[in-house]
């Protein structure tokens, strides 16, 4: 990816990749999007926020951990594929919590259908768990900032300072916000990271 980025060049003849500022937000497609709602609402934490009326089709509009979650009503809900098997390697986004058994203990407490897997580097341990919304995407849970961040190449000069300070001040204004609600969303602390299948 990092080759390919130092490759591109903008219209104006350019070269590197965009000036991007953060994840904005993630669309999902469903069979219900009250389903879903109940979902990120009460499982993950995501609050409703105000969509435009201007739309001319059903969905909803979630925030939290600084990203969105936009719900599109499937215009054929019953022929969404059906997924049963919990596969790490899926698609999924995942989330950083503070504690891993509480997590778990509440996905229990809900009758949610996880798996358990462990992730070892260097002596550092990372815990992982899994499981799907209500339309078989999947959804990880992480101490994944167990493990450090380390840059590769020509990124490791310049990007780290600046990702640092985003995130301290991201984490400061989350953990306000996650003191006024008491679901699972209280463990969880920030967006961990997105794994996207490329083809």
């Amino acid at each position: 990816m990092a080759g390919i980025a130092a490759k591109s060049t903008s219209a104006n003849g350019a070269a590197g990749p965009l000036p991007l500022v953060s994840v904005n937000h993630i669309s999902l497609v469903c069979r219900s999007v009250e389903d879903s709602m109940d979902f990120y609402e009460n499982v993950l934490g995501f609050f409703p926020i105000k969509r435009p009326g201007s739309f001319n089709f059903d969905g909803a509009w979630l925030f939290s951990y600084g990203m969105g979650i936009h719900l599109l009503q499937s215009p054929n809900p019953e022929a969404m594929p059906k997924k049963q098997e919990i596969n790490p390697m899926d698609t999924h986004m995942s989330f950083q919590c503070e504690s891993m058994q509480v997590v778990e203990s509440k996905l229990a407490e809900m009758n949610m259908k996880f798996i358990k897997r462990t992730v070892e580097e260097g002596g550092v341990y990372v815990d992982q768990l899994f499981f799907h919304d209500p339309d078989g995407f999947m959804i990880e849970i992480c101490n994944c900032d167990n493990l450090p961040v380390v840059f590769l190449g020509s990124a490791g000069s310049a990007c780290p300072l600046s990702c640092q300070s985003n995130a301290s001040s991201t984490n400061a204004a989350l953990q306000q916000q996650q003191q006024q609600r008491s679901t699972l969303c209280a463990p969880v602390a920030t967006m961990s990271h997105q794994m996207l299948r490329v083809p």
